[in-house]
């Protein structure tokens, strides 16, 4: 099993795929890390505006320490 990229309170930047509507884009951080697939790995993040949601690993930037809270 693949380790996770991102680990818990880390700040990163979500990317949606194509086809995932009007998630915004932007600065998130990691609340959780979750099971899933090895080739791309799940996690639970915050926005900045209070909404979580579960996003794939492929979806995420990492963005520096601070830039983002």
């Amino acid at each position: 099993m693949a380790p996770h990229r991102f680990s818990v309170g880390q700040s990163v930047e979500f990317v949606p795929h194509r086809y995932d509507g009007n998630i915004p884009r932007g600065p998130y951080t990691v609340v959780r890390q979750l099971p899933g697939p090895d080739h791309d790995r799940e996690y639970r993040v915050k926005h900045k505006d209070g909404h979580e949601r579960v996003v794939l690993e492929s979806q995420l930037r990492g963005g520096p320490s601070g830039v983002f809270s």
